[in-house]
């Protein structure tokens, strides 16, 4: 088995960028899911779930740590990284509260034009990071991704999926991290601990799928049928909730490329 392809996501629930290797930090990816849209009155996150426009809003990370950001019909915008205790915003992401940095005034009306909605831009510091759920070390720690660093997809169990659904579905619409070849489908269900390289990884839990996956990552359309989620939901749900993927703790820092072997461990 073999990392087929790797994905970084700067901008929560912003569109996703293919790159050939990935940096690993305490956080996951260096650079994924570190920037994350609020709402401008009450500091909730803002997805795609909502807001299906996002899946339009480009969002390029820089080694500075800042984003490129762009959009139909918007001019490019740079945005800095902000200081990690400067312009704290009081901002909600599920049940966690957290203060973290504002990226300013010309992010924020930049994002809200397009967007045609009052929001704000933040950036979460590794010090600011949230704990995550059940960490047993007391140093396990995530971003804005919704619970966990990292997630994997076995190809096979797409190919499984899109045989079921009847018609083509991208990868990018389930927003993996990495994506593993030469498995069988849904093999990544039963791995506990992975070595890719010189890192190794806990394999945490399931991913519980929601309508996010029913948008288009094209287009920004919903599908009239909820697929895939529809017939995720006749084989793949249990306990109310549908799963497909595998979220992972990496264990240290390293470099993952593409093409690297993925060994199972447990």
């Amino acid at each position: 088995m073999h990392l087929a392809s790797l994905y970084r996501f700067p901008l929560k629930s912003a569109v996703g960028e293919r790159l050939p290797s990935l940096q690993l930090d305490g956080l996951g990816v260096v650079g994924d899911r570190r920037w994350m849209l609020v709402d401008a009155d009450n500091g909730r996150f803002i997805t795609q779930r909502a807001f299906p426009r996002m899946s339009q809003l480009q969002a390029r990370w820089s080694p500075s740590g800042g984003l490129t950001l762009a959009a139909p019909a918007m001019p490019t915008l740079e945005v800095a990284l902000p200081a990690p205790d400067q312009a704290l915003r009081g901002v909600i992401i599920w049940r966690d509260s957290m203060r973290v940095p504002d990226a300013g005034d010309e992010a924020a009306a930049w994002l809200s034009a397009f967007m045609g909605k009052a929001c704000r831009l933040v950036h979460v510091p590794a010090e600011r990071a949230r704990f995550i759920d059940g960490n047993v070390t007391g140093e396990e720690r995530v971003g804005f991704a919704d619970g966990f660093p990292l997630l994997l997809i076995g190809q096979a169990s797409l190919d499984d999926l899109i045989a079921r659904v009847g018609r083509p579905l991208e990868m990018l619409r389930f927003r993996p991290n990495l994506v593993v070849q030469g498995s069988a489908p849904y093999a990544e269900d039963e791995w506990k601990r992975i070595r890719i390289g010189a890192v190794e990884f806990s394999v945490a839990k399931g991913c519980s799928r929601c309508i996010l996956i029913t948008i288009d990552p094209r287009t920004g359309e919903r599908s009239a049928d909820r697929e895939p989620l529809t017939t995720l939901r006749t084989y793949r749900q249990r306990e109310g909730e549908v799963f497909f993927g595998q979220n992972l703790i990496n264990h240290g820092s390293g470099e993952l490329r593409e093409g690297m072997q993925v060994e199972v461990l447990e």
